[in-house]
């Protein structure tokens, strides 16, 4: 055979090995087939450099192997519908990462908390993460993941309250609720800081929400999906939005660690393998 068709006929050999790799099952039963066909190709040097390949391919499986199975504990907020304690799938986005993880056997432990002492609890030993975040809440000594869902950012107001959209600091010249534990993406945040007494921070959603439908102020800015699904809960019907500023990816925050390195790689690259939803 021609070098370069035999080079091609055993480098298809190692990407049928790619394949089975996804079935770890299919690489020990082929493992034996694949090694002697390794042993019949001629010359020492491409034999070591097939088997090489061979061994980085399996190093890749084992890695995933290892982490079949695990448990992955993090910690979280009530943010619904993305994240949510109250109902059984624990929010869309929570869902969505359950479902990733599950096709490696992982189970996701998510436990609820008020969302700085969630990013607190998450540095304890037993906790890998904590999931939903903006990049912009990725603290130091984390690692954040590929987007795992979206969420918008928007202007809200009250039906009736006469405001028309301009642009960002016009919107700054009156009272503007925040939630004064979120990192707002910097379009926000740096006109929070240039106009910080026209900054209103609530503690929570619900307290924003609350001061929103009671015109104690005119704009708030939060995720809409979070404001209006929060309002329909209870039964407040003035919300309105001004304006949808931007997209924001929600990513898993990993605590920075070997161990987590190997978790972050895993689910980005089951991130990169599932189609993305409009």
């Amino acid at each position: 055979m021609h070098d370069g068709l035999f080079f091609v006929f055993h480098i298809s050999i190692l990407l049928e090995v790619t394949i089975l790799c996804v079935d770890k099952k299919g690489i020990i039963e082929i493992f034996p087939e694949i090694m002697l066909q390794i042993g019949q190709i001629e010359g020492e040097g491409m034999r070591a450099f097939i088997t090489s390949l061979l061994v980085l391919l399996l190093s890749m499986s084992l890695c995933s192997t290892v982490l079949a199975g695990e448990v992955w504990r993090i910690t979280s907020l009530d943010w619904p519908p993305y994240s949510d304690s109250k109902v059984l799938t624990q929010g869309k986005s929570i869902q969505k990462l359950k479902k990733l993880l599950e096709k490696e056997s992982i189970e996701l432990v998510v436990e609820f908390y008020p969302w700085a002492r969630a990013r607190d609890i998450a540095l304890q030993t037993e906790y890998i993460g904590y999931f939903p975040a903006w990049p912009e809440e990725v603290e130091e000594g984390f690692i954040a993941s590929s987007p795992v869902d979206w969420s918008e950012i928007a202007v809200m107001t009250y039906a009736g309250s006469g405001l028309e959209w301009t642009d960002m600091d016009a919107l700054f010249q009156v009272k503007v609720g925040l939630v004064k534990n979120y990192e707002y993406p910097e379009i926000v945040a740096s006109l929070a800081r240039k106009w910080s007494k026209n900054v209103d921070a609530t503690p929570d959603e619900m307290a924003l929400l609350r001061k929103l439908a009671d015109e104690r102020i005119k704009v708030a800015i939060t995720s809409p999906s979070v404001m209006l699904y929060l309002a329909r809960q209870l039964d407040i019907d003035n919300i309105r939005v001004l304006k949808r500023i931007c997209r924001n990816p929600l990513v898993m925050a990993f605590k920075d660690t070997p161990e987590n390195m190997k978790r972050l790689r895993l689910l980005d690259r089951m991130i990169q393998n599932t189609p993305r939803e409009d």
